[in-house]
């Protein structure tokens, strides 16, 4: 029973096909009047021969003609390389040739091809800058990457460094400062830009240059670039803080909770929030029954003993109440 009524469909499908061909077979164009419109497969248009004039324009599809379901399949699919990035000062459009003297196969060069691809790696190495300025820039965007992978801050950070990089680069505002000031200046506005957690003191620790300058030129770089970027949360810290410190969940939400309420009564103005985040951390265990050293939750946050004995009790005064005894 189902035969007929495929080949009945299909007849219907057939029968539909060559109507709408003779009705592009009849269609006139509406220039010259002649019926000499044609399909062109290869640019997706419909023009007419006699006179030239494009009647429609197919849209193109510029995607892939496969789909993927998972990341697996994608890079077995995918025949194309590696996207654009702003962290390389060629934005990734080179060409790499492998460090392994070994063919497309496997198969071990010869010692004659040896010569031939150590000479080769050697010159794309050299073109690849061309001048002073993109040998800076390469530089720069090298100690960029050699920060991240240090602080351990994700790849979006990284590209977002190198673009006000490459906008300070842009302005002029590198002349009279150090590539590494600069460098690591753009690094700390990323991982502010990108609500990352990681204090001036910890980016100053895997830079080469002091937090003095880090400090200044960050600012600077901010005014001239017109970034605005809001205080830094002092509780964006407390869940990493906790996680070094290997102190239970409820200290953290506890902590948490100290550093909302103290925080709408405007106690964290003008204090670092490194600190802050400490002393909420110390008096929220203070509060859960459980001692944690002060010059651990200090050493920590990258700050003195003193400072965390400080917060703390103004902490504990603000939301009125006291550690049990």
């Amino acid at each position: 029973m189902t035969q007929p009524i495929i080949d009945h469909a299909r007849s219907e499908t057939s029968h539909r096909g060559s109507e709408e061909e003779r009705e592009r077979e009849t269609e006139l164009c509406p220039d010259c009047e002649t019926e000499t419109i044609v399909h062109d497969p290869d640019r997706g248009e419909r023009v007419c021969e006699q006179c030239g004039l494009v009647l429609t324009e197919d849209p193109i599809d510029y995607g892939p003609e496969w789909r993927a379901f998972n990341a697996q399949e994608h890079d077995e699919l995918s025949r194309v390389g590696a996207p654009l990035t702003q962290s390389m000062h060629d934005r990734g459009l080179t060409t790499t040739i492998d460090w392994r003297n070994k063919d497309a196969n496997g198969r071990s060069m010869s010692a004659e091809k040896h010569g031939q691809i150590h000479r080769l790696r050697v010159w794309q190495e050299r073109i690849r800058t061309k001048n002073a300025g993109e040998r800076n820039l390469k530089y720069a965007l090298s100690e960029i990457d050699r920060m991240v992978s240090a602080l351990g801050v994700p790849n979006p950070v990284k590209e977002t460094a190198s673009v006000i990089y490459r906008r300070a680069l842009e302005q002029d505002l590198i002349r009279g400062r150090s590539i590494e000031g600069v460098a690591t200046s753009a690094l700390y506005t990323a991982c502010r830009k990108e609500d990352i957690p990681r204090s001036l003191e910890e980016v100053t620790a895997v830079s080469r240059v002091d937090q003095r300058e880090i400090g200044r030129t960050y600012r600077y770089i901010a005014d001239e670039l017109d970034i605005n970027l809001e205080p830094t949360n002092p509780r964006q810290f407390v869940p990493r803080f906790c996680s070094e410190l290997d102190v239970g969940k409820d200290i953290e939400t506890k902590a948490v909770e100290i550093i909302d309420r103290t925080t709408e009564q405007g106690l964290h103005s003008g204090k670092s929030p490194t600190g802050f985040a400490a002393a909420a951390i110390y008096a929220a265990g203070l509060l859960c029954d459980e001692t944690i050293p002060q010059r651990a939750v200090a050493e920590t946050a990258q700050t003195t003993v003193v400072t965390v004995r400080n917060r703390y009790r103004e902490q504990l005064e603000a939301i009125d109440q006291t550690p049990a005894t």
